[in-house]
């Protein structure tokens, strides 16, 4: 229950602000209230879900300033776990991020929003792994969790998804081919910072077509 609401949320089956009534969540997903309200605790915890007075469980709602500051964290950690996996990752899970890679250069372009966001997945898992770091390890999931609201934004924006794959791309040469520690860390930070401002720009067009 509680990955298919998560999923449900990050495919904006949900808008943010929206109020999560329990009732009607108990009525879509076949549940208790029980249920439904531990469920919405643990969103809560991970910042896909925040209680407002007089209104109850909303939709996480992410301002640019949330935005900013989300990316600035994801920035530092994920240019830290690119050094590290320069530095620890093994010969497989270089091999593995390679694959990935190749897999997503083929098909990116064409594929659909849920595909894209499984093969970026598939590829972080594995260079967080490698970096052999569980602070970053969880740390980032909780970033990724809230990231993850907004990352249709910029994945889906014209001219996104070759650059995307440039980006990437550069991480994979430098961290897995070269093991060039600095490089890797400048790649991912790199990638970061095209997406915050890919995706600030496309949330203020979305703001300013809802006014």
């Amino acid at each position: 229950m509680l990955e298919l609401l998560r999923e449900d949320m990050l495919a904006s089956e949900f808008e943010p602000g929206e109020r999560l009534v329990e009732a009607r969540l108990c009525a879509r997903y076949e549940v208790s209230r029980t249920v439904i309200r531990e469920v919405l605790r643990q969103l809560e915890s991970e910042g896909l879900v925040t209680t407002v007075p007089n209104r109850g469980p909303v939709v996480t709602e992410l301002t640019p300033f949330d935005v900013k500051a989300l990316f600035e964290v994801r920035c530092a950690l994920e240019g830290l776990a690119g050094a590290l996996f320069a530095e620890r990752a093994t010969a497989e899970q270089r091999e593995d991020l390679g694959e990935v890679l190749q897999r997503m250069s083929r098909t990116y372009g064409e594929a659909d929003l849920a595909e894209r966001l499984a093969m970026k997945d598939e590829f972080y898992t594995i260079l967080i792994a490698g970096a052999v770091n569980p602070v970053i390890d969880s740390t980032l999931r909780g970033i990724h969790a809230r990231v993850q609201m907004l990352r249709g934004l910029s994945m889906q924006a014209e001219g996104r998804a070759p650059e995307t794959i440039r980006e990437l791309t550069a991480i994979h040469d430098a961290a897995a081919v070269r093991g060039d520690a600095g490089a890797a860390r400048e790649a991912c930070e790199v990638h970061v910072r095209n997406a915050a401002a890919t995706t600030l720009r496309e949330l203020s067009a979305r703001q300013l077509e809802n006014q």
